[in-house]
Formats: structure tokens, sequence, C-alpha cells
């Protein structure tokens, strides 16, 4: 303290914080929109489509330039100011990354209805296809890069397995069709699975209920399953 009472201590650390939670600012909204969604404060539009691609994305710049000056007022007091001003760097520069690797897997082209038979694709059962039909979900099966069904017929045991060990939740199991619920983990957009047993041949399909983009989730989520269909056999 001066004899005036006034504090002599360096300004840049109060500017620094400033642009720290300028830094923290898009991974806590993503946070926040994630737990929203979640736990039903808000819908999938608010919490994933505006909170995080939209105003988060921006926050990220934001953070990015902000870890910038950051580098430029830790250059006066290195000894002070330096750790603090490399690891906000390094997290602003890890929460673009995240976000233009986001964005990449959005736009890459991908059906949102996957299926091992785009010709002859399996079929829903009445009570999945009827709640499908009222949520307007996607209804056009297309193929995958390197999707194929499995050239036999799989027990009955290894299908529902297969579904379970690609995070579905069996909804329906018999001796030649089984399907399933995936809900993804971040906001909980749901894919129904369906695979069909036929003599010399077991096919998957994978498809959201949600039209928005959401890359190649149909397809990842195909492969797992058939992945699981060839090891159980």
């Amino acid at each position: 303290m001066t004899p005036s009472g006034k504090s002599t201590r360096p300004r840049g650390g109060i500017g620094m914080r400033w642009l720290v939670l300028i830094v923290l600012a898009a991974p806590l909204l993503v946070f926040v929109a994630v737990l929203g969604t979640r736990f039903g404060l808000w819908s999938v539009e608010i919490g994933r489509d505006l909170l995080t691609l939209q105003i988060g994305r921006w926050l990220a710049l934001a953070g990015l330039a902000a870890a910038a000056l950051g580098v430029l007022l830790a250059l006066r007091d290195l000894r002070r100011l330096g750790l603090i001003a490399v690891v906000s760097l390094l997290v602003s520069l890890a929460t673009v990354g995240l976000f233009v690797r986001q964005q990449a897997l959005l736009v890459a082209p991908a059906p949102l209805d996957a299926t091992t038979a785009p010709g002859d694709a399996p079929g829903f059962s009445a009570e999945t296809a009827g709640l499908r039909s009222a949520l307007h979900a996607p209804d056009s099966p297309a193929a995958c890069p390197g999707l194929t069904g499995v050239p036999t017929q799989v027990a009955s045991e290894t299908a529902t397995a297969a579904l379970e060990a690609a995070g579905f939740t069996v909804q329906k199991a018999g001796l030649f069709q089984s399907e399933g619920l995936h809900e993804g983990f971040w906001f909980g957009l749901r894919h129904d699975a369906v695979v069909r047993i036929r003599p010399g041949r077991t096919d998957v399909r994978v498809t959201a209920r949600d039209g928005r983009d959401q890359g190649d989730a149909a397809c990842r989520l195909a492969r797992d399953i058939v992945d699981g269909l060839q090891a159980g056999r």
C-alpha cells in the first residue's frame, strides 16, 4: 500500500483474470447447454443448435483472441502471468479445435438412415415405425462406405448382444429380428436400430429419430453393430 492508501499491485493481473474468463466462457457454456438439455430444462434446438453450435462457436473464437491478448499482457510480467497465459492459450486452442472438428463431422456427407441392404432395407416393427412416423423421422435407407451385412444367419442372442455392445437398449428381441434404441451421450439424440436375421444373411439398419445433421453417427453405430455380430459368430 502507498501512504495514500492506494494499492501498488500491478493491474495486469486484473486484466488477465478477465481474459481467462473469456477463454473459459465457451467450455462453460457448452457444459451448461449439455446439462440443461439432458435434464429437460430446454430443447435440443436451444441447447445444441443455439447455445453450443452458434453462440459457443463465437465464444470460442473470442476466447482464442483473449488468450492471444493474454500472452502479450504476460510479456510484461512472465514470472507472475506467464503460466496463466500459456494454459489459457492451450485451452482456447483446444476449444476452437474441437469446434472445427465437430463442424467438419457435421457437414461431411453421410446418411441419417444407414443400412447394410439399401435395396432391401430391414423394416421396423409396427410400433417403432408408427412412433418414427409421428416424429417425422428420416426414412431413406442408404449405404455407408465399407458397411456390409453379415453373410450368415446369426443367433438371436448374438443380435441382442451386438445391439447392447453398441450402446443400444434392446426394445424387441425375436428369432428373426431385434430392435434397439440408442441415446446420445451429449444431447440425447436418438437412433433406432433393427437387426434382421435371414437364412444366409443378417442385415442392419440404424436411423436417426431427428432430421438435424449428425455427421456419420448412423453409419458409425451401424458399423459397431456389425462388428458385434461378426465377433459373436
